[in-house]
Formats: structure tokens, C-alpha cells, sequence
């Protein structure tokens, strides 16, 4: 059995809240990890800290980037066992998708969307839990979530195992 993990952040930035007031829901933003120390973290949200309406594929570090921007991010950190199989299709779909990033694009619509329960999907375009979600179904994790997906409802996947909450920045200190 090997294990991936699912990040659950809430930055505290204008978007977020936006998010969080539509949701009603703790965390606005999901992320996927391949290693217990997030250093293979990956999702779909801001290209550049300072600039949130410019988004896509992106490789996150607790340490840099938008996190370091916003160093009072609040996160839980869960794992969850997969097989080897299914592991490799993560690391596949991920790589895939980060191969191809420049023709994929941040779906505003869908986000905006989901805080209504409705999905609104376009081709080659992801948000942060679309994304999530697209690599764990087509890695054949059976994930059973809503069509119009947010970053809470990754918490009710069976076998799901918090092993972090707190800052983000102090993950690293913690595992």
C-alpha cells in the first residue's frame, strides 16, 4: 500500500472568503500530494501570489509561493491508503496535466458554481477540487462525491485519515 494525501487550506484572502461565505464550509481550497512532507503538492489556483484572478495548474510548497505570501493559511492534512496501481495513475494523471499545463485553464464559472451546487464544467479547465477529483476518479479511487464538488466534501471519503490540523506553515515542524 503506498499513500496520498488531501490538503485542506483556507488562506484568509478576499477570494477565500468569497468562497467561504457562498460554501458556509471551513476550508475554500484542495490540493493533492504525493509524499508525506508535501514536496510533490499540486492544484489548480493562483499563477502568481499577488494576482488571483490569473489561475491554472500549479505546483504549491508550503514555503513559497502563495502559502509563503499568506503565511497564516489554516489547513487540515489527511491520507489516504491506495494501491500501487493506483498510486502510479496519480502520479500519471498529475504529470500528464502538468505536462500540458499551458492548454489548461482556472475554471472561474465552475468555482463560482459550485457554491450553488451546480457544475458547470469546460473542457480542459479545472478548479482546485475539480482537479483533486479528476485525478483520484480517473486513478480508479472510488471517491463516491457530488458532481459539483468543494473542498469539504473531500473529508467524506471512506478510509480518509486526518493527520494534521493547524497552520500550514507548521506542518513541516509536526511530521
Amino acid at each position: 500500500m503506498k499513500k496520498i494525501y488531501i490538503i485542506l487550506t483556507h488562506t484568509g484572502t478576499v477570494l477565500s472568503k468569497i468562497i467561504k461565505t457562498f460554501t458556509r464550509d471551513e476550508f475554500s481550497h484542495s490540493s493533492i500530494s504525493l509524499d508525506k512532507n508535501l514536496k510533490q503538492m499540486y492544484s489548480f489556483g493562483r499563477l502568481n501570489p499577488y494576482n488571483a484572478f490569473i489561475g491554472g495548474f500549479v505546483h504549491e510548497y508550503i514555503d513559497d509561493g502563495t502559502f509563503k505570501r499568506f503565511s497564516n493559511t489554516v489547513a487540515k492534512v489527511y491520507s489516504l491508503d491506495v494501491t500501487e496501481e493506483q498510486y502510479e495513475k496519480v502520479k500519471n494523471n498529475i504529470e500528464k496535466i502538468q505536462k500540458e499545463k499551458k492548454n489548461y485553464q482556472f475554471n472561474t464559472i465552475g468555482l463560482f458554481a459550485a457554491g450553488f451546487n451546480k457544475k458547470i464544467q469546460k473542457e480542459k479547465s479545472f478548479y482546485c477540487a475539480e482537479f483533486v477529483k479528476h485525478v483520484m476518479e480517473n486513478s480508479n479511487i472510488n471517491i463516491q462525491l457530488p458532481e459539483a464538488i468543494k473542498p469539504e466534501d473531500f473529508k467524506k471519503i471512506p478510509g480518509l485519515k486526518e493527520i494534521y490540523d493547524g497552520f500550514l506553515r507548521n506542518y513541516k515542524v509536526i511530521v
